[in-house]
């Protein structure tokens, strides 16, 4: 199953088009999703409707109010040692806030500063889970999709410690779409192709099965320390290829075309203007 937040009504995604809920009586607000995953997966299997077009603009968060988003630094090796960093031993852990969310085909506002991009594979909770073994990581995870960690460097790395949340959080820094893909349309779950190209230059490239810490350990990770809650979203690390680790360093701007994409899983496509 492949669900979306189409202008605010929950659709499911096929190679046709758009099929709306409520053809199978299902309650379309995307705030009822979790309560009916399981009911709309077995609708979805049965080919329930003929799908019709629609726009890509009209494509919204597909979890527009989570109530927890979780963010992992430096779970790719190659990321790690970019950025100047041994490896960690466990997870290095803050928050994105869900005021930062947008669509997958958006218009991001830049703020002054200096703001770059972090292609990463979001893992959606869709059950309630506290204190789960990590081999049983993957069993609230009923999702996952693509998302964009957009980041401002200078607010991100201001003080000692630096304080990454607010950095992470301006409107428009959490790109997350284009749907919520279901784990049983995947073959391998735990190795999916991940591809950032920005104005035809392929500038991140790597592989989710080369995580340091895969889904089940930052689901286990995190349950221990906080309940996770359906609809709560883990963006799950960047590959190499940020723009402040190049040489020399390269932003955003508003002449700039942002694609992601996660084999599987879709892409997003985002431009950019100046914020007032």
């Amino acid at each position: 199953m492949r669900i979306a937040n189409l202008a605010g009504r929950l659709a499911l995604l096929t190679a046709d088009g758009a099929i709306d809920v409520a053809t199978g009586g299902f309650d379309t607000d995307p705030a009822a999703l979790f309560r009916q995953w399981d009911a709309l997966l077995g609708w979805a299997a049965d080919d329930p409707a003929t799908a019709v077009p629609y726009k890509e603009s009209d494509l919204l968060p597909p979890v527009p109010e989570p109530r927890q988003i979780f963010a992992v630094a430096l779970n790719y090796r190659p990321h790690t040692a970019e950025a100047g960093y041994e490896e960690p031993a466990e997870p290095l852990v803050f928050t994105k806030f869900p005021t930062c969310l947008t669509g997958p085909y958006a218009t991001v506002g830049l703020p002054p500063g200096h703001v770059d991009w972090e292609l990463e594979m979001v893992a959606v909770i869709g059950r309630e889970a506290y204190r789960v073994p990590e081999e049983k990581g993957w069993d609230p995870v009923v999702a996952v999709t693509v998302g964009q960690d957009l980041s401002e460097r200078i607010v991100q790395l201001t003080g000692r410690p630096a304080q990454f949340s607010l950095g992470k959080s301006f409107p428009g820094f959490g790109p997350v779409g284009p749907a919520l893909v279901s784990l049983d349309e995947l073959a391998d779950r735990d190795d999916l192709e991940l591809t950032c190209v920005l104005n035809g230059e392929a500038v991140q490239h790597d592989r989710t099965s080369n995580m340091i810490f895969p889904v089940p350990k930052l689901v286990a990770y995190l349950s221990a320390i906080c309940p996770l809650r359906p609809g709560d979203l883990i963006f799950t690390g960047t590959p190499a290829g940020v723009g402040n680790r190049r040489t020399p360093q390269r932003f955003l701007t508003p002449d700039d075309t942002l694609v992601s994409r996660i084999s599987g899983l879709g892409e997003m496509r985002h431009t950019f203007r100046s914020a007032p």
